[in-house]
């Protein structure tokens, strides 16, 4: 019995970090957040990546256990969080695509030190949401959720296994992050710029490919009523 919860834990566990590692996507991420955050120093830049880190972990938790309770609450569906989370994604990178051309300063002004409710802020928005936990993987996260299984005993192997999961991603996205200078450093101005446009418009196209998961489920589902 031990052997195959434990099959079931890793089977579980690699089929959610499967789902989600792709959609979060945290090595994209790097240079769109490097160029968010020009303005912090390097402890500034290590405690913000510890930051987005936790809230992408609380965030997906919190999509898992009880975002498809809250969907119910409101009466929305997840097509319609798609729709609308794609619309944010969207601007997002829509932002990054038209902003100029300046290469990034590693010698911050010390002297001006960034305040930290302004770091909390910028964690959870836009770097974490939507940034890196965008409509897409709060969408796979709710969808995991919901369909549990009714055993009490493959409940809580399953619910552990995708725990783990989340965890393994949050800490993709700190060590993406935290050092995402070292890798920019190596690519220089002109490569730092060609990413950053590249990582923008990659963004914009998962953007519109939610918002199209979204209305085509939606056109579906009023086709057939």
């Amino acid at each position: 019995m031990i052997t195959e919860d434990l099959r079931q834990f890793i089977e579980s566990m690699l089929l959610s970090l499967a789902a989600l590692l792709p959609i979060v996507n945290p090595l994209g991420a790097a240079p769109v957040y490097l160029a968010k955050t020009v303005d912090l120093t390097p402890t500034e830049h290590a405690d913000l990546a510890r930051r987005v880190a936790i809230n992408c972990f609380v965030l997906l938790l919190a999509s898992l256990l009880i975002g498809a309770y809250v969907l119910d609450f409101f009466d929305l569906s997840v097509p319609i969080v798609q729709l609308a989370g794609g619309l944010v994604v969207c601007s997002l990178a829509w932002s990054l695509l038209h902003q100029p051309d300046e290469p990034i300063e590693w010698v911050h002004d010390t002297a001006k030190p960034l305040s930290r409710p302004d770091v909390r802020t910028r964690a959870f928005y836009p770097l974490t949401m939507p940034l890196i936990v965008g409509p897409g993987s709060i969408s796979v996260a709710i969808t995991i959720g919901a369909n549990q299984s009714q055993s009490v005993r493959s409940l809580i192997v399953n619910s552990a296994a995708h725990i783990v999961s989340m965890l393994l991603v949050a800490i993709a996205v700190f060590v993406s992050l935290r050092y995402a200078d070292r890798i920019i450093r190596r690519l220089g101005p002109t490569g730092t710029a060609v990413l950053l446009r590249l990582s923008a418009f990659i963004l914009l196209c998962i953007g519109v490919q939610i918002m199209w998961n979204g209305a085509s489920t939606l056109w579906r589902t009023l086709a057939f009523t």
